[in-house]
């Protein structure tokens, strides 16, 4: 009985020792295992989360280069109203600018044709005296001043210039260019001159580019037509008048 107890007591401690054993083989293998694959996540894990972060850089980034690209594109379009703002300003203040200077010319005429052989051919008196030798007035009209326009002398042969006349009286100026359209060719002291009104460069373009249609409509019978104060062309024709601004539109 004794004997019995302790063979027994050795089989279990044998068959713990081997089940002990064997357990700790198979664990040991499985949490080596474990191991591995929570190794291998780990770093899979971590490649990834890499990958994300460069992601995430890229991103920042693009969004500071699209921020950049409005804040840029917000100051163009603030720019491009500011330019369209002050383009406005400046045509109203050109169109300003052209008015006074034409006010100011209202009483002046060009007079072409005259020769300058004489010095003071340009002088008030003898300016003067020609247009009331030229128009067949009663008296010389009354001028503030008179002189050629500034450019360089003509040579030996080459037209002349054209005088400025400013009159001191508007009426008379009327006079004068009412008279000057009746007779377009004035002679007088034997030579031809033309006298027109003293445009301003703008305006003298601007009426300048009618020229062509004018041209065209002098063939057209039954049409009457004109140029009106600045550049406008009036044309009547049927009884029906209609005024254009531009060639393009006449």
């Amino acid at each position: 009985s004794s004997l019995k107890k302790e063979l027994l007591a050795a089989l279990r401690d044998d068959f713990t020792a081997i089940l002990k054993a064997e357990f700790h083989a198979v664990l040991g293998e499985s949490l080596s295992s474990i191991k591995s694959e929570l190794l291998s996540f780990k770093k899979e894990l971590s490649s990834g989360l890499s990958a994300v972060q460069e992601s995430f850089t890229g991103l920042n980034v693009t969004v500071a280069e699209m921020e950049k690209s409005l804040s840029t594109c917000t100051g163009i379009v603030s720019l491009r109203k500011t330019v369209d703002s002050l383009t406005k300003t400046v045509a109203q203040l050109e169109d300003k600018c052209d008015d006074l200077e034409s006010r100011s010319r209202r009483q002046n005429i060009r007079i072409i044709g005259v020769p300058e052989d004489d010095p003071l051919s340009a002088s008030t008196a003898a300016v003067s005296r020609l247009l009331k030798e030229a128009f067949g007035f009663a008296e010389e009209p009354l001028l503030d001043r008179a002189h050629c326009i500034p450019i360089p002398k003509p040579k030996a042969g080459e037209r002349p210039r054209p005088i400025i006349a400013k009159l001191h009286y508007y009426t008379d100026c009327v006079k004068i260019l009412s008279k000057a359209r009746e007779q377009q060719r004035i002679m007088v002291n034997g030579m031809t001159i033309f006298v027109f009104p003293d445009y301003t460069a703008r305006t003298a373009r601007a009426r300048a580019a009618f020229t062509d249609c004018r041209r065209r409509l002098r063939g057209i019978e039954g049409v009457r037509f004109g140029l009106l104060h600045p550049a406008r062309l009036r044309i009547t024709h049927g009884g029906t008048t209609r005024v254009f601004t531009s060639p393009a539109e006449a």
